[in-house]
């Protein structure tokens, strides 16, 4: 998609929603196929290949911080603080006790497991149109020639209702759709608290980002991670920022996969059963005139075992403008730090290129 920003503004063709990405060949196949040799396209070029993360002392010491959503909902002060500090310090943090029921977990799990296990020609059914990022494949494949992800994924619209294009739903999976409804609106009641929450933090009421955001929509993007015999060489998710609100990703309880910026340091975020883990889109970061951070985040794959991830990111209505939030604003201390923009615009450029650290958010930074 040919990208030219004008006043703030991102001109696009239009009637392609928000982009598309390339079909490339399934990882999972690959791996099933029984391959000598990772593919060339998978092998990263050695600066972006996964470094060695921190010593196990540093590891210790440097834990996203974790919260309990239940204390946090019934408005305690020193959770509140935590969320506080969580989002200016790290843009991540763990939640306990909150309200999802295991066993929902437990079926979103299953069905995610349910669809990757399918027969290929029966998951290519849901795949990607040549427009549409909704679907099986892989995201932010926008040239023949860049290096591919270690990770296929199906991701779905799901929130609002009306949004939802079944035709990418494999209904004739016993469980799978009654599963990822139940997650999915167990899981928005969770982005919705903690909004509330960052609202008061930001100076609003509790409805304020509500306001300014509108009706949250949430995607899902369900992740398979097949093993691989050389992690060192490839990445299950390249480095990257969510360009969403929030995002409230359901992980495997035994393996860890995710690993975030902070400091300059690669740190593994080790699941907690059951916990759920929340980060700051770019979205919030631009509203809150960066106060709050969006993280470069990277999945990593692993040599014996296949992983599977859920992250619901809850977006802000499309046609909504975003930009420093006037509670936000502080002349001559704290001066805007973003332009506004069309949040349709946005997110387009996020999705029109290939997963690029923290490179998005620069196209609306006020150059001083």
């Amino acid at each position: 998609m040919d990208l030219k920003v004008e006043n703030g503004c991102i001109k696009e063709d239009k009637g392609l929603g928000w982009g598309k990405s390339l079909p490339v060949q399934s990882v999972q196949e690959i791996v099933r196929n029984g391959y000598q040799s990772v593919p060339e396209r998978y092998i990263q070029e050695i600066k972006d290949r996964p470094s060695s993360i921190s010593s196990e002392s540093l590891q210790a010491s440097l834990q996203i911080p974790i919260i309990d959503f239940s204390l946090l909902a019934k408005g305690d002060e020193h959770e509140t603080r935590k969320l506080d500090l969580a989002c200016k310090e790290w843009g991540f943090f763990q939640i306990r006790n909150h309200g999802v029921q295991v066993k929902i977990l437990q079926k979103m799990k299953a069905a995610m497991a349910a669809f990757f296990e399918l027969p290929l020609m029966e998951k290519k059914k849901f795949a990607m149109g040549a427009n549409d990022l909704e679907g099986y494949g892989q995201a932010y494949v926008v040239s023949e020639e860049q290096k591919l992800d270690w990770c296929d994924l199906v991701a779905l619209k799901t929130l609002p209702l009306e949004q939802r294009n079944l035709n990418f739903w494999p209904l004739n999976l016993p469980g799978f759709k009654e599963a990822v409804e139940e997650y999915s609106i167990e899981v928005q009641k969770v982005a919705e608290e903690i909004n509330a929450n960052l609202s008061i933090l930001m100076g609003m009421e509790r409805d304020g980002l509500k306001r300014h955001q509108g009706e949250l929509k949430q995607l899902m993007r369900m992740n398979y991670y097949p093993p691989c015999s050389s992690p060192d060489l490839v990445v299950g998710v390249s480095p990257h920022s969510d360009g969403g609100s929030l995002t409230v990703l359901l992980q495997d309880d035994d393996i860890i996969g995710l690993q975030i910026k902070h400091k300059g340091e690669w740190i593994p975020v080790k699941p907690i059963p059951n916990a759920l883990v929340v980060n700051i889109g770019d979205a919030i970061e631009i509203m809150s005139n960066g106060v709050y951070k969006s993280i470069e985040h990277q999945a990593i794959t692993n040599e014996k075992k296949a992983r599977i991830s859920a992250a619901a990111f809850a977006h802000v209505d499309d046609e909504l403008e975003i930009g420093p939030l006037d509670s936000m604003v502080d002349d001559p201390h704290r001066p805007p730090m973003y332009k506004k923009i069309k949040y349709i615009d946005y997110i387009r450029q996020v999705l029109a290129r290939k997963m690029d650290g923290k490179a998005h958010t620069d196209l609306v930074k006020i150059q001083t």
